[in-house]
């Protein structure tokens, strides 16, 4: 079924949306949460509160993806779930992938204007402006949380690739928030 189908099922309020959305979409949403969570019981649970809060977001959003608008549904859930579930211990890949981003983004005492959604819209045209391996390789580490050696066997490039691209992905990220007078 055509992803505008599934999205035009939801407007009709029609049951049949969450089986296709879970048929298309599910094994990504579940990879998302897993990602994050590294438990099945806990991202499942996320997978499922995600689909009753696509039922609930649409109406009225109509999503330009359904796929991104659900995983990041997914996603927003299991760093939920995760914050609670590990106050104190921390899961590698998630933590490692903050504290990589930690000292590009801007901290609330040197930035206190700057809102989440401001800084977002920055990073999202930053990557508007990226080659698209560039961009794909970002998103896959920093928003799917997908481990390096995935993301090298996906791009069919080396590990060291990976990580070099991210490391001047960040370096030029810091600079070019810098430039739009976000202070780091």
């Amino acid at each position: 079924m055509e992803e505008t189908q599934i999205i035009d099922l939801y407007f009709a309020r029609d049951e049949q949306a969450i089986r296709e959305t879970q048929a298309q979409y599910g094994r990504q949403m579940y990879a998302t949460a897993y990602r994050i969570l590294n438990n099945h019981e806990d991202s499942e649970e996320c997978v499922n509160d995600a689909y009753a809060g696509l039922w609930n977001a649409i109406p009225p959003t109509r999503p330009g993806s359904l796929l991104a608008f659900a995983c990041k549904i997914t996603r927003n859930l299991s760093l939920k779930r995760f914050q609670y579930l590990t106050r104190k211990k921390r899961l590698a890949a998630v933590t490692t992938s903050f504290d990589e981003l930690e000292a590009v983004l801007p901290d609330e005492r040197f930035m206190p204007g700057a809102t989440d959604d401001d800084v977002g819209k920055l990073i999202s045209q930053f990557l508007r402006n990226q080659k698209e391996e560039v961009r794909y390789i970002f998103i896959r580490k920093y928003f799917f949380f997908d481990p390096i050696k995935e993301i090298a066997k996906n791009c069919s490039i080396t590990e060291s690739k990976v990580k070099n691209l991210l490391f001047h992905a960040r370096k030029e990220l810091k600079e070019y928030l810098r430039k739009e007078g976000v202070a780091i």
